[in-house]
């Protein structure tokens, strides 16, 4: 690949951007008290409701699914599933949520790999992540495995990892090897700091993006998200182009 080509403007102006075309979500932490998203059935009420508010029809939630931290299975995630599922009916929130998860991708996950189930959503899409502090290792190996085995691997948040900022190699290497970006809609208005806002528009201008999500955890997320604006010329890019999320 050649290098970035990078959004340069003199002046921003920010507009109101409706987040209604996506029709779905695909990452999110909905399910109360399994991660670090919701925290009650409450809490998941005011997310889904939430969602449903901003125009989204669909929301694939995803855990989180660590070895040493949060130790789901899909059996955990589809039970919490169940558990919303009554309550957001009672509260007339009409928002179709499926289960997903979200895969920290280590030694352990890998041995997972066509021995165990692991949750996937669409044309066995499958959602990873990798540490926001070390580089991480075994990777090829880890999305080889992946792809040989049917899954169609989506990397979360590519814009968010800071040690590929000044060096992005290696996420050109995993487009080589096609595996899918999944930009968080919340890092385009400086959530994360300046360098995953200007890394998530760098991957926009290259065509580098399939999906956006919201990785929605809680009701400040949610609010930043009900009053979106983007720049004019990032908005005018994500316009431009169509995403996986409208295909679900």
């Amino acid at each position: 690949m050649s290098l970035f080509r990078k959004i340069f403007k003199s002046k921003d102006k920010w507009i109101p951007f409706d987040l209604s075309f996506l029709e779905t979500d695909i990452h999110s932490h909905l399910i109360p008290d399994i991660d670090d998203g919701s925290k009650s059935i409450e809490d998941s009420i005011v997310l889904a409701r939430g969602l449903q508010e901003l125009g989204y029809k669909k929301a694939i939630t995803t855990p989180h699914i660590m070895s040493d931290y949060y130790r789901n299975s899909p059996k955990i995630i589809r039970d919490g599933l169940l558990e919303i599922e009554k309550p957001l009916i009672e509260n007339d929130i009409d928002l179709k949520i499926n289960v997903g998860a979200e895969y920290y991708i280590d030694f352990d996950f890998i041995k997972k790999i066509g021995k165990e189930e692991l949750l996937t959503f669409g044309d066995n899409y499958i959602l990873v992540e990798f540490s926001f502090v070390d580089p991480p290792r075994g990777i090829k190996e880890a999305f080889f495995e992946l792809q040989v085995n049917g899954y169609k691997p989506v990397l979360a948040h590519p814009e968010r990892y800071m040690y590929w900022h000044s060096n992005p190699k290696e996420l050109f290497e995993l487009k080589d090897r096609d595996v899918l970006f999944q930009l968080n809609l919340l890092s385009l208005i400086g959530y994360y700091g300046g360098g995953p806002e200007k890394m998530g528009e760098t991957l926009l201008a290259n065509s580098m993006v399939e999906w956006l999500g919201t990785d929605l955890h809680n009701q400040y997320q949610l609010q930043l998200l009900k009053k979106y604006k983007l720049k004019e010329n990032v908005a005018q890019l994500i316009m431009e182009k169509s995403f996986l999320n409208q295909t679900l």
